[in-house]
């Protein structure tokens, strides 16, 4: 999504959303992400004004004091960005790959069944299985944070059961181009 990202082409527009506008944002963060009120009001004050940056390919990115937060594409989640979600890694669930398909994720390559289910790979325990389109932090065998985004394609027990095809398909990762942009 953000491989060849420049802000200089990309960036349609920049306006800041009505207040009602801004509460419903804020409503469904909370509802989408594993988020208390209080931690929200840390990571955007309510006194703060929201930015909507508007780019090409339907992306909206949500600035505050001009560093990106949060993004959506289309009218879909609202995915943090991975700069936040180093901050507080623990607004998303987590799902690990193994040492085989770091290069791949680094790359933007959509993960596989078969490196999150095996040894070094990370899947959440039965009871806390995740939905098909649950967005998810990816996290690499051996390393504290997390080093991508993205949304699971089959439930995880599909991944258990299936073992083949589209896991999580990546939204960004460590290395693209939104990770490079400090402030927009």
């Amino acid at each position: 999504m953000f491989k060849k990202f420049s802000p200089s082409t990309e960036i349609a527009g920049q306006t800041p959303p009505k207040s009602s506008v801004q509460r419903s944002i804020r409503a469904a963060v909370l509802q989408q992400w594993k988020i208390e009120a209080e931690t929200l009001e840390e990571i955007w004050p309510k006194k703060e004004t929201l930015v909507h940056v508007k780019c090409r390919e339907h992306i909206s990115i949500y600035t505050v004091q001009s560093v990106p937060l949060f993004f959506q594409h289309f009218d879909g989640p609202f995915y943090p960005t991975l700069r936040l979600l180093h901050q507080y890694p623990s607004i998303l669930p987590k799902v690990g790959v193994d040492r085989g398909a770091i290069r791949f994720l680094l790359a933007g390559a959509p993960m596989m069944c078969p490196g999150l289910t095996s040894a070094g790979g990370y899947l959440p325990p039965s009871e806390e299985a995740l939905p098909k389109g649950t967005a998810v932090a990816v996290h690499a065998e051996g390393k504290e944070h997390a080093v991508g985004i993205g949304i699971t394609e089959l439930s995880t027990e599909d991944m258990r059961k299936l073992n083949k095809d589209v896991a999580v398909e990546i939204v960004t990762h460590l290395g693209d181009d939104l990770w490079a942009l400090q402030t927009l």
